[in-house]
């Protein structure tokens, strides 16, 4: 679990030298967490477009972070990415979740572009630090995209997509119209055609900066139309397949940083009210309870038994995804399924993980959880958006099929 997250540095846009290793990211995203930490409920509250915490992340060199070095970038593998992605969500779970979603967006062409093309993006995004944005899931209609003589004709509505208000690029999911294939398109939204809209009503992941898109015959050049994401057997490489572990393991990391988050933020809390306390005089549970209530003291137990074993099973499949990656094109189907199933295990661990943590880690606190000023209840919202986004229904009846029937799991793209 994380420590708690209070600090009073002051912001710094330093970035590791060349040649920086796991260790020094890992120390910019915990400084950047300490950083988000000092007024995330006051952020969150506000509901402001995050184009200030963005720009943190761009001086820090962060967005670059899974760039190959060649190209520009850190040269960091998916297991750095998501520590990364952990240790922002658990101060601030919005910016955790808009830099997991860039993470998985940006390193999409591996997947879905001819290797040369990737190559040219990515020095591209590492030379403008790009952040991404949008979304490829297969929950949403695909967008129509029209053959022209010289590229495409991009139109359609898409209900949500995440970063829209603050992406240098967007990442879609459109269908070619005639054949309804669904392919892989990026998009430059300052492109008079694109028009997006901020969802700030929503329950939680307001700092996200998501909402709905339209594009309005937006001009695709044929180089920004990458390859399918078709479900269909055999029309992606077992390696291609891969994209689905990998953003559901983005899901993963996003739902153990915020209930890290809460717990750490809850620790804290305790700490303080000890250090400022005056001589103690046991109340009842559950007005205020004592550092001692045998009840308190089960609940944080029980709580960080459900933390340490959804963490396991995270760190196991993002083990077996990187064995996955580093084998590329070599991969075979029967790999890349294992893959998935442990992705969607540690998917569901992490949800229920979260979802229980989140509702039940402010019996530690008492009734001065409900206060507005520590703003406790964006770990909830937060958790909740997420989890109504992306149910774990579906991927336990895959699991269950996988094991009892050896079925591998469909290509489904989370949200």
């Amino acid at each position: 679990m994380t420590t708690p997250l209070r600090c009073s540095h002051s912001r710094s846009s330093v970035k590791p030298d060349a040649g920086a290793g796991r260790a020094d990211w890992l120390h910019i995203a915990r400084e950047m967490a300490d950083d988000l930490s000092t007024d995330a409920a006051e952020r969150e509250q506000a509901g402001k477009t995050p184009l200030d915490e963005v720009s943190r992340l761009r001086e820090s060199g962060l967005l670059a972070l899974l760039v190959p070095a060649e190209q520009g970038g850190a040269g960091e593998d998916w297991r750095t990415a998501y520590a990364v992605v952990r240790t922002v969500a658990a101060a601030d779970g919005p910016i955790g979740h808009l830099l997991g979603h860039h993470y998985f967006l940006s390193f999409s062409p591996r997947f879905f572009a001819d290797p040369a093309r990737a190559d040219q993006i990515e020095r591209k995004s590492a030379q403008g630090q790009w952040c991404w944005g949008g979304g490829i899931s297969s929950h949403e209609p695909p967008l129509i995209l029209t053959p022209k003589a010289n590229g495409y004709l991009l139109s359609g509505y898409q209900r949500y997509a995440t970063g829209v208000g603050i992406a240098d690029r967007l990442m879609v999911r459109a269908a070619v119209y005639g054949t309804g294939e669904p392919l892989a398109v990026l998009v430059d939204p300052a492109h008079p055609g694109v028009e997006s809209g901020s969802t700030g009503d929503t329950l939680g992941r307001r700092l996200a900066a998501g909402g709905a898109v339209e594009f309005d015959s937006v001009p695709i050049m044929k180089d920004d139309v990458f390859g399918s994401l078709s479900p269909d057997e055999g029309a992606l490489s077992p390696f291609a397949s891969l994209a689905v572990p990998t953003a559901r393991l983005v899901s993963t990391q996003f739902c153990l940083g915020v209930a890290e988050g809460l717990l750490a933020e809850v620790h804290e809390h305790g700490r303080a009210a000890r250090a400022s306390r005056q001589p103690f005089s046991p109340q009842a549970w559950p007005d205020s309870p004592p550092p001692q209530d045998p009840y308190a003291l089960t609940v944080y137990g029980e709580l960080t038994v459900v933390a340490r074993g959804a963490s396991a099973l995270a760190d196991e499949a993002v083990d077996a995804l990187s064995r996955g990656l580093a084998q590329g094109e070599d991969l075979d189907d029967e790999e890349c399924a294992e893959i998935a199933v442990l992705a969607s295990l540690a998917e569901a661990a992490a949800s229920r993980a979260a979802r229980e943590i989140t509702t039940r880690a402010l019996d530690v606190v008492g009734a001065d959880a409900a206060a507005t000023r520590h703003g406790f209840d964006r770990f909830w919202r937060d958790t909740r958006t997420h989890t109504l986004c992306e149910p774990t229904a579906h991927r336990l009846r895959e699991i269950g099929d996988y094991f009892l029937n050896g079925a591998h799991p469909p290509f489904t793209l989370p949200a």
